[in-house]
């Protein structure tokens, strides 16, 4: 937004300089990108006449004047010119001697093929004024000679732009400036207060809403018998170029200049060419129209339109049609001003490949009771440049569709709770009040309506952010925060997912983080008897269901880093699975994790040996040790994993998630090019841990005896270990394989594993009659249980 500070001083004039105006409205939320002094590009330029005008002797092109400059000079001033329209009579601006021009650019005497130039008559680019001259600047022919050009153009100026947030479109014109300097410096604001004018005409056009939802609220006016030949007066072609918008003509300078005065976007079309009446509808398919730009657009269905009952004449809040604008013969005009909602006009200007004025205000948002004064205003400003005879003011409006103002609480001590400090009563009342906010005071605070130009105050915490806002951030108080500061019990049985990220990490793993919304057929493939999650707007079709487990995003990302030359993976992560299998939708806590790759890292010390079942095993047993469990690896018949190389993981003897190695099937089909290990376990069986208990440590020596079994193949040796704990009793205080042989010498099916057993008393030494016992009551209970044979 960017406007001339004297404009604005006209709405409201604080005692404060410039700076100071810049920076209350920075610190105000409303920063100011930059601010220029208009007259300081230019000095010693003053308003002439030229009075003489001859054909410069050796020069075509040239002419040589004598300018008089009133009482700046005695004599005339003789300036060669070489511009096309330089004549006698016409007032000019003119350079003198010592004049300085945009550029740095300093006036001296001079000759021009050998006559004496003492000055130069300006164009408007010369001056940076404009950007395109045919000629030297012709000024009005009652403009005061010899007066300084920047007095006479009102240069004593400053321009300031303003970048505001997309939430403050009620700031988008003078008004709303003005509304907050009002408020930020406690100055009275001058409001434009347009008359009601009566209708002098009965002329008038049926408007229909065929679209209320977009356009729940239409304005119309006819003004007939304008001057097409009515030039706009300099005061206005001076205030909406400073504010960036090129003047085309009357009619077309008053819309803009509304826009720019109170932020409403207006439009007017040709009487003449209308037919019927206004539908506002949306487009029909294949429709086109041509744009005021020139350009032709095809329209789409879901783009709001303005058409008369023949043809479309604009696209809503964005632009006209040329067919139906204003041009130099227009004497009938008919004058819109309508409210069209936010989410109608948001994206169809850039659908469209544009960006207007009127679309950047609607898009943001425009006050919903601002259409009548908007026409007012309007009709004023016409009848005094154009004249016309006006109608009465046409109104369709679907009042079931149109916003309403909010009603908001504001409470005291929500106020001291968000800000740190109490506001006096006083001061809410007024800060607000000044903002246009209407207050109600009742025992915790206030009732509150909004203003409807204000459609971004939506809660309480609006209310206290403007508060905090017209107050000044940097007034607020600085306090040390205070806090009770209590201790929580921590379970000292909880193992902590940091706890488990630590295993992983000192075992040689990279912890990933990976989307929870992941491809369906990828999905499929990696759990293909469950059926995911699919969700109803996804972000892509490669995100598209909810993963039912953590192995599609490590899958990808290892195929990622494979794809890179990356020839040893060790990846985790601990996120949510999703499984919609029952009744509702259960979030599932999980750990999973992929091995790839070499063992190692590359070195000449050691072969490049590939991972294998057993490395993940052994690194999932140091997960399962955190919690002190009984654990156990049972066979697993999971359709992605290898029939051969996986296993269920339990814990307590549930099962809790499973290990293995790809089917190669599956490995093919995901393009892996490395063997790939995988596994997954729930995150809530691993949350607890069994606490050690403190035994005194004997002080007498262990003995180890040694069993070599002859069993079937098809014994687990886990399940061998478990029994001799379970049947070794009180002085059995640990057993474990150190061998396992199948081959020569022992039958088809049949193998044979060796055990240590260990054997302490806490109080005696063992004497060999007990050990012999407790091996004896082992080997009897392995050939009742497993038909052991007791090898020799």
């Amino acid at each position: 937004m960017k406007f001339s500070e004297k404009w604005l001083r006209e709405w409201v004039n604080p005692e404060i300089s410039t700076q100071e105006l810049v920076e209350k409205l920075t610190m105000a939320g409303l920063e100011v990108d930059g601010f220029e002094f208009l007259g300081d590009n230019f000095s010693g330029v003053v308003v002439g006449e030229i009075v003489e005008a001859e054909q410069h002797p050796d020069a075509d092109k040239l002419r040589v004047c004598k300018v008089s400059v009133g009482d700046k000079s005695e004599e005339l001033l003789q300036i060669i010119c070489g511009a096309p329209n330089a004549r006698v009579g016409i007032k000019v601006a003119c350079a003198m001697i010592g004049a300085v021009l945009p550029g740095d650019f300093k006036i001296k005497k001079a000759k021009l093929r050998g006559v004496a130039s003492h000055g130069m008559l300006c164009s408007a680019t010369e001056l940076k004024l404009g950007d395109e001259s045919d000629g030297i600047m012709e000024l009005p022919a009652d403009a005061p000679l010899g007066m300084d050009f920047v007095d006479y153009k009102d240069l004593n100026d400053h321009l300031i732009e303003v970048d505001l947030t997309p939430n403050r479109g009620d700031c988008l014109g003078i008004r709303g400036i003005a509304r907050e300097v009002g408020v930020l410096t406690q100055t009275a604001v001058h409001e434009v207060s347009p008359k009601a004018h009566a209708a002098e005409i009965s002329d008038s056009l049926p408007i229909k809403l065929s679209a209320p939802n977009a356009c729940p609220r239409y304005l119309g006016r006819v003004i007939k018998g304008i001057n097409p030949t009515a030039k706009t007066p300099d005061w206005m072609v001076q205030r909406i170029e400073r504010s960036g918008v090129r003047s085309i003509d009357p009619v077309v300078d008053v819309t803009n200049y509304v826009l720019l005065e109170l932020g409403h976007p207006m439009h007017a079309f040709d009487l003449d060419v209308l037919e019927g009446g206004i539908d506002v509808r949306m487009a029909k398919p294949s429709e086109k129209l041509t744009l005021l730009d020139g350009n032709e657009v095809e329209l789409a269905e879901d783009t709001l339109m303005i058409a008369d009952h023949a043809k479309p004449l604009a696209i809503a809040g964005v632009m006209g049609g040329i067919h139906s604008g204003i041009n130099s013969e227009t004497k009938n005009i008919f004058l819109e001003s309508a409210y069209f909602d936010q989410i109608a006009i948001a994206g169809r200007a850039r659908q469209y490949g544009l960006h207007t004025d009127a679309s950047h205000r609607y898009e943001r948002g425009v006050d919903f009771e601002l259409q009548r004064t908007a026409m007012e205003r309007a009709t004023e400003l016409l009848l005094d440049i154009v004249g016309g005879q006006p109608g009465d003011i046409i109104e369709a409006v679907e009042k079931d569709a149109m916003p309403s103002k909010r009603h908001l609480q504001l409470r005291r001590a929500r106020i001291e709770r968000l800000v740190g400090f109490a506001f006096d009563d006083v001061q809410v009342e007024d800060i607000l009040t000044r903002l246009g906010l209407q207050l109600t005071a009742n025992g915790q605070g206030w009732d509150v309506l909004v203003p409807s130009f204000r459609f971004d105050i939506d809660n309480e915490e609006s209310l206290i952010e403007e508060l905090v806002r017209v107050y000044g951030y940097n007034r607020l108080p600085s306090r040390k925060p205070v806090a009770e500061m209590a201790m929580f019990a921590q379970p000292e049985n909880r193992v902590w997912k940091n706890m488990l990220r630590d295993v992983m990490v000192n075992r040689g793993y990279q912890e990933a983080i990976t989307y929870s919304f992941v491809e369906p057929e990828l999905q499929k493939k990696l759990q293909p008897s469950h059926e995911p999650l699919p969700l109803l707007n996804p972000i892509s079709s490669e995100m598209g269901v909810m993963r039912t487990n953590l192995l599609a995003g490590l899958v990808q990302t290892a195929k990622f880093n494979i794809n890179r030359q990356q020839n040893r993976i060790r990846i985790f992560e601990l996120g949510l699975r999703f499984d919609n299998s029952g009744d509702e939708l259960k979030q599932i806590p999980t750990i999973a994790g992929l091995l790839a790759g070499n063992r190692g890292n590359e070195s000449w010390l050691t072969e490049n040996d590939k991972v294998d079942f057993y490395d993940l095993k052994g690194d999932v047993e140091s997960l399962l040790a955190t919690n002190k469990r009984s654990s156990a690896f049972v066979p697993s018949k999971r359709e992605i994993l290898h029939p051969g190389q996986s296993a269920d993981i339990q814990l307590d003897e549930r099962t809790i998630g499973y290990i293995g190695k790809l089917h190669p099937a599956l490995q093919q089909e995901l393009d892996l090019d490395l063997d790939t290990f995988v596994f997954e376990m729930d995150l809530d069986a691993l949350s607890e841990r069994e606490l050690p208990q403190f035994k005194p440590l004997s002080k007498f020596p262990a003995i180890r005896r040694d069993l070599a079994v002859i069993v079937d193949d098809s014994v687990k040796g886990g399940e061998l270990v478990d029994f001799i704990v379970k049947i070794g009793g009180n002085l059995l205080t640990d057993a474990y394989i150190f061998d396992i042989y199948k081959g020569e010498h022992l039958e088809q099916g049949k193998k044979s594993i060796a055990l240590a057993m260990t054997l302490r008393h806490a109080d005696k030494t063992l004497e060999d009659s007990e050990i012999n016992q407790v091996v004896d009551k082992v080997i009897n209970g392995l050939q009742e249980q497993y038909n052991a044979v007791l090898r020799t």
